[in-house]
């Protein structure tokens, strides 16, 4: 059977190519391809354990078994913090990913009522300085389909956990100058309180989940945040 890999990142740029196809006996497990491709990509074996691993879009264990035809994306930890057209009516979505530029009022728009007296944003600006060094501009990269999933599903524990809240968030993907706009998440509740614990447990569980890339191009150099020492 075959089975298509695509990549991100650092691993990408390692590979030269977006996906691979790799052959697999049948029934094979994730584990068999990830040790197939430790042995045939440095850069695989140098992120080792680091990967997490997503079969059609779902996060899975390394003792999935694997189908002909089947997507499995190798994701480096994500940095955060593709198809441009994910979101081809973005300002009917609750989350978006676009090369544009964000605007921070459209977003909060999104989640803007009658009942909401907290609104709460977080912007997040690319700043001059990260690491020791200075940062001349940054790229970032996504996996777009499974990402727009991961951040509703935020959105969705956000509603949850506090049933008055309402988030929503857009990312920037490509290349962001000094000072521009990479995230934006809005909370939108009844009171304040709500409102900010809201914004941040989205903000923090999309740093941590979601299959979004950093790459920092530095006055000394260029480096993925996932690769960087």
């Amino acid at each position: 059977m075959q089975v298509r890999v695509l990549l991100f990142g650092s691993l990408r740029e390692a590979a030269g190519a977006k996906e691979l196809a790799v052959a697999l006996p049948e029934r094979a497990r994730v584990v068999a391809l990830r040790e197939l491709l430790m042995a045939s990509q440095p850069a695989f074996e140098k992120l080792a354990g680091r990967l997490r691993v997503a079969v059609n879009r779902e996060f899975a264990s390394d003792d999935a078994v694997l189908a002909d035809g089947d997507e499995v994306a190798f994701l480096p930890p994500v940095s955060g913090g593709s198809n441009r057209r994910a979101n081809p009516d973005p300002g009917r979505a609750r989350c978006t990913i676009s090369e544009r530029p964000l605007d921070a009022a459209a977003v909060a728009a999104r989640v803007a009522g009658a009942d909401a007296g907290g609104v709460v944003s977080f912007l997040g600006a690319v700043r001059d300085h990260a690491r020791g060094r200075a940062i001349r501009q940054l790229e970032y990269e996504a996996y777009p389909a499974m990402a727009l999933v991961e951040m509703e599903r935020i959105c969705d524990a956000a509603a949850q956990r506090w049933p008055a809240a309402r988030v929503a968030i857009a990312h920037r993907v490509g290349h962001l100058e000094i000072g521009d706009l990479a995230v934006v998440v809005v909370a939108a509740a009844a009171h304040r309180a709500e409102a900010f614990e809201a914004c941040r447990f989205a903000i923090d569980t999309l740093k941590e989940t979601v299959p979004i890339w950093k790459k920092e191009i530095a006055t000394d150099g260029e480096y993925w945040v996932d690769d960087h020492p």
